[in-house]
Parts: structure tokens; sequence; C-alpha cells
């Protein structure tokens, strides 16, 4: 596993650079999900598997940029899956956007996530990872190498309220709950991007991400193999809990795709307590 983490470490330093260096204009292609690539989204996800070529645990990848199972080494163990840019079209207005990778051990589901790392792009770099039975370590780029700089640790309530999707779409008892929320003087922090909304709540100690199903995308809009278990993971591990609109443990989804979504709700133990009531209120 440690070959893994320097592995994602060495990324970082390349992605960033890339982000500050390279076309942020359209390729000709399109992703797995219909959507017109960045060429910075191949260039990055280009990045990332050409890292891993070279680390004998990894058997496979699996890339929100491509479709299908990448083999790469026939005697690894982990197949490691990945969203090489996370919130890439912020980087055109200079906003933090991120990459994440989960490292699984077995068939790509749930419960066999081992591992989980995801990195920032912002004023600073900075790493996040986490195993099972461990909490979330902060790194912080100083350099040309990462420092330890925190453990990360949820506390059971927050303060910031980052709620994605249409408000439009939004079902009545979901408007309901981020209502209540807000008149309970939460502050609203979202800005489009996954990585750097869940990582502000994660340093300022508790709050609520949320991506629900909608009318339009009932079950969802982000991705379980790349964004929504992985960071599972770390917040589980911080003390937070992860699940889905049925209040299910995002930890326990069994993909049939390895491009399925799913709704969710981060954050701290009490706003995912008061997310179930709501929804339980309106069954």
């Amino acid at each position: 596993m440690d070959s893994i983490f320097e592995t994602i470490k060495a990324i970082a330093f390349k992605i960033d650079h890339a982000i500050k260096t390279s076309d942020l204009g359209y390729s000709d292609s399109e992703n797995s999900s219909g959507e017109d690539q960045l060429k910075l989204d191949v260039h990055s996800d280009m990045i990332i598997e050409k890292a891993f070529a070279s680390v004998d645990s990894v058997k496979s990848l699996v890339s929100e940029e491509k479709e299908g199972v990448l083999e790469i080494n026939d005697a690894g163990i982990y197949t490691v899956c990945y969203d090489p840019l996370d919130g890439s079209s912020l980087v055109d207005v200079n906003l933090s956007v991120g990459s994440i990778f989960g490292i699984y051990k077995g068939a790509l589901k749930g419960e066999n996530l081992v591992a989980s790392a995801y990195i920032v792009y912002g004023p600073r770099v900075e790493l996040v990872i986490t195993q099972r039975h461990t909490k979330p370590l902060l790194y912080r780029a100083v350099g040309d190498h990462f420092k330890e700089i925190a453990t990360l640790t949820l506390q059971e309530k927050g303060k910031l309220n980052a709620p994605g999707g249409t408000q439009q779409y939004w079902r009545k008892e979901h408007k309901k709950y981020i209502d209540t929320l807000f008149a309970e003087g939460y502050r609203l922090r979202y800005s489009g991007g996954m990585v750097p909304d869940l990582h502000q709540i994660l340093l300022k100690g508790g709050g609520l991400f949320s991506y629900p199903g909608t009318t339009d995308k009932p079950k969802g809009k982000l991705r379980q193999l790349f964004e929504v278990i992985p960071f599972a993971l770390i917040y589980e591990q911080a003390g937070g809990m992860a699940v889905n609109e049925l209040g299910e443990r995002l930890l326990e989804l069994v993909p049939s795709h390895p491009h399925d979504t799913s709704p969710c709700f981060l954050g701290s133990i009490y706003e995912i307590d008061l997310m179930q009531s709501y929804y339980k209120r309106e069954k």
C-alpha cells in the first residue's frame, strides 16, 4: 500500500504543474458519461495511468474518464478507481479542484474498498489519506515533498452546509431538510467541486455535503466507485457518517457498472441523523 500512496504523492505534483501550465480548452473527445472532455482532464488521466503502470501491486485501473477496466499487471492485487480531476470546469476561474482515489481489493464494491485518498489543488496542494480502521491523515506539499500536518476528526455537529443539485429539481423532503439547517444557522459553503467542499467540511470539523436524487437525476450525479465510496470511507473513519437517501451506508453499495451513480449525504452524525428523520417523515 505504501507504494500506492507514494505514487499518489508524485501524481499530485505532476497534475498541479499541469493545472498551472496546460491548455484549458476542450478536446475532441467525450468521457464515459457523454460529457465533453477538457484537455486537462485527458492529460491528468494519462498522468495517473502512466504513474500506476509501474506499481506492481496494482492489477487494474478504472477511470472516470474512460469506459471499462484497464488491466496493467496480472500479478497485482489492487484496483485503483479514480477521478483524475474532479471539478475541472472550475480551473478556468481559478477555484480549487481535486483528484480522488479509491483502492479496492477484490470485486468493485463498497465493502472491498481498503483505502482512499484525495488531493486538493488550491492555494496550497494538500493530500488526505485513510485506510480501514485508521483516522484520515492530512499532508501538505512543502517544496518537493509532502509533510504530515494533522489527524482529521469530525465533530458530532458541524456548521457548514454544501447542498448540491439544481434546487428546482429537489424533492420536497430535501428542500425542507436543507431549509431547516439554514434556519439553525448553518453557513452555505458550495463551490461546485466535490473535493474542495468536502475538504472544507472535514477541516472545519463538521457539517453536511449532499447531492441528492432529484427529479431529473433520481439516481444522483456522483459516481459510486470514484467519488461517493472513497469519500464515504474518509468520512466514516473521521467519525462521521455517509449514507444514501434510504439511510444505507455508502460503504455497502454494490455497483453493477463502473460508472453507476448514487445520491449521497456525507457529514457529521447530527446532520445525517436529521436527514434521515426528514426522509422517513415524507415516505
